[in-house]
């Protein structure tokens, strides 16, 4: 398995190679067999690559303690449905699950433009050969994952105790890495524009569908990875602005930016500089992210230990922003554009300033999670920044985020009739004055809650009065016969849901931080606590003996202040043999309005008594709900529509016919 696995590697890079060389050859002398070649090399990649993956996973299920990766992250005790996720447990076997990722989305790539290729294709694909080739590289070369070793143990020493105590690592993960592998595809169609010189316009309207799904995925990763550690970690909270976490978060803001400039260059004929501009800078995030994860500069419950890319990574940063940059700016006559901001009380004023505000929001989040690391390199020293620079700094951008994003549904294109704007304006307007004047007489006296809470009914109110307003429309342009319009207002409508999604966000993470509640108590068996209107009482340890781990549960009963049982609270402590301290696992009883959520601390005379912190967290599940309904907006904008003129096709009509007009054309 060892020597199948390196070849199988070795392989996918020399088809990677000759993919890279076929399309730049390609593209520079204009031969289609080459490129059609290149073409066909993404299905051969993703073929072998999918075979290496499958290698590796053969190993781990048949315990080949004989290759090191296995012996380091398996162990014949650990459950297979454990065994199966120890694939990307470790940095070597994460590669090989980016790699396969990758390798699926050129081939993907290759699928959409089999016969329909814009002239930047071959250089599209040439770049994304590029960023195949890099990744094989590291994992032919220091990180080795099929590498093998001399005297293989009897046994191995497991997953880490973390990724085999929740279930969510089978989804987490590789959702992140469909949302930052996918950026390699918009960034690579930008890179082919600025290298072929023409298609500035068209491009955004090729990769608008590829950057919403890859937003969709990143979108749902994030949410997973707040549910992973809100149901795993056991503090009772679900984002604790660790480095990891923010590096993550960095490409979900610049994209959300271009997501929405885009409709800029669409619409207007503005931000041709300022797209491409985002689309490598996500792309840069996302890899300076990857550096951080794996470079051992990090001390976080998220980054991988003991790896040896961390430099390959910086080398490959130096180069996306030399190289994209450095295309800019040779390209940056071109990308002038005549069209300019004729009126800031506009749609397309309010997208600018969406557009400010978000990079904003990202430049605060990079300093702070950059900061330590600069002190370090430069004085040696250590130092942290916390949640209270971060909720600080960052809430008063996202409230104000809010704001456009309650109003700016409401203003038309170029020119403002501001009397129809406020007309539109006063019912979201009112629920947002009621939300707060109600926020504020439940005795709650931070401002900055009460705008939360008030900024979240403003949203919600102008996305559904918009939405109903557009359905509305469109049944009338069914009777008349006009379905066309209906259809080419799918995508607004959905932009509208993914707002709705975000008022439900915004007002769990507003309740959650704000209105919490939380204490730590002793019990001795039979020795009951009141918290949050609710008696808990415990009821004793049990110990279960399981073949990878022994699991210590307390039971909690729960009784509401009526005297009526509300159920019970099973938080527990999981001993591990390559752990050195227990993993605690937090139990929760979830509702509509709040959790109650119970970690076990410590445990004294053997089970006799224990300490709790008990969590009463009001929103948290608006914040999973609102987040699912954000993806779920973000895939019916991205969902191919049956008529071939509609969706991202309008788009580049639009950019055609604005193009021809510009040029004098009738």
């Amino acid at each position: 398995m060892s020597q199948l696995g390196t070849y199988l590697l070795l392989f996918a890079l020399v088809v990677s190679c000759y993919g890279l060389l076929a399309a730049a050859v390609g593209a520079k002398t204009g031969r289609p067999a080459l490129v059609e070649s290149a073409r066909r090399c993404a299905f051969g990649v993703l073929v072998t690559v999918a075979a290496a993956n499958a290698t590796m996973l053969a190993a781990l299920l048949s315990n080949e303690f004989a290759i090191r990766y296995v012996a380091d992250n398996s162990a014949r005790e650990t459950p297979v449905f454990f065994k199966a996720l120890s694939l990307w447990a470790a940095d070597s076997g994460s590669l090989l699950l980016w790699n396969l990722i990758l390798a699926g989305y050129i081939a993907a790539v290759a699928v959409r433009f089999r016969r329909d290729r814009p002239p930047t294709f071959p250089y599209a694909l040439s770049v994304l050969f590029a960023v195949q080739v890099f990744y094989l590289i590291l994992i032919n070369g220091p990180a080795q994952p099929f590498a093998s070793l001399a005297n293989p143990p009897a046994d191995g020493r497991g997953p880490a105790p973390l990724l085999q105590n929740h279930p969510l690592m089978a989804v987490h993960p590789p959702f992140l890495y469909l949302g930052f592998i996918g950026f390699t595809v918009p960034f690579a169609f930008g890179i082919a524009a600025l290298l072929a010189g023409q298609g500035l316009d068209q491009w955004v309207s090729l990769i608008r569908r590829w950057t919403l799904v890859v937003w969709c995925f990143l979108t749902v990763g994030l949410l997973l990875g707040a549910l992973w550690s809100y149901s795993v970690l056991g503090w009772g909270g679900y984002w604790a602005w660790d480095p990891v976490e923010n590096v993550a978060l960095l490409p979900w803001l610049l994209s959300t930016a271009f997501l929405h400039s885009v409709m800029l260059q669409e619409r207007r004929g503005m931000a041709r500089l300022w797209n491409i501009a985002l689309v490598i800078g996500a792309f840069s995030l996302m890899t300076f992210g990857t550096f951080l994860t794996r470079a051992n500069v990090l001390s976080s419950v998220h980054a991988f230990a003991q790896t040896s890319v961390g430099p390959a990574y910086l080398a490959f940063l130096a180069l996306v922003l030399l190289a994209g940059f450095g295309l800019v700016a040779w390209r940056l006559p071109t990308l002038r554009t005549p069209a300019s901001l004729t009126s800031a009380i506009s749609r397309e004023g309010a997208f600018v300033a969406n557009n400010m505000l978000l990079l904003a929001a990202a430049a605060i989040i990079l300093l702070g999670t950059t900061f330590p690391l600069v002190v370090e390199a430069v004085s040696g020293q250590q130092v942290t920044v916390g949640g209270p620079y971060f909720r600080s700094s960052v809430t008063p951008v996202f409230l104000l985020i809010l704001l456009l994003a309650g109003t700016a549904p409401l203003l038309p294109w170029r020119a403002t009739n501001r009397s129809r704007a406020l007309r539109r304006l006063r019912v979201p307007a009112t629920a947002a004055a009621l939300v707060m004047i109600a926020t504020a007489w439940a005795g709650v006296r931070q401002i900055t809650v009460v705008a939360g809470f008030g900024l979240a009914a403003l949203v919600f109110v102008t996305s559904g009065q918009e939405i109903l307003g557009g359905l509305a429309i469109g049944r009338r342009g069914l009777r008349a016969g006009t379905v066309r319009a209906l259809v080419r207002g799918r995508r607004r409508h959905a932009g509208l849901v993914v707002h709705l999604g975000l008022a439900l966000v915004a007002a769990g993470i507003t309740a959650s931080y704000s209105l919490g509640q939380q204490a730590q108590v002793t019990l001795k068996t039979g020795q009951s606590t009141v918290f949050g209107g609710q008696v808990l009482r415990y009821q004793g340890l049990h110990t279960d003996q399981q073949p990878q781990r022994i699991v210590l549960t307390t039971t909690v009963s729960v009784t509401n202040s009526s005297g009526g049982t509300a159920g019970t609270l099973d938080p527990r402590m999981n001993l591990y043999p390559a752990a050195t301290e227990p993993i605690g696992s937090p139990s929760i009883r979830r509702g509509i309005v709040w959790d109650l959520y119970a970690s076990l601390i410590s445990l004294q005379d053997d089970g006799g008594s224990a300490t709790f912190r008990f969590y009463r967290n009001p929103g948290v599940n608006w914040l999973w709900f609102g987040g699912l309904v954000m993806a779920l907006g973000g895939i019916a904008a991205a969902w191919p529509s049956r008529r071939p003129n509609s969706g991202g096709d309008q788009g580049a009509k639009a950019v055609r016919k604005r193009a021809a007009v510009e040029a004098g054309a009738p």
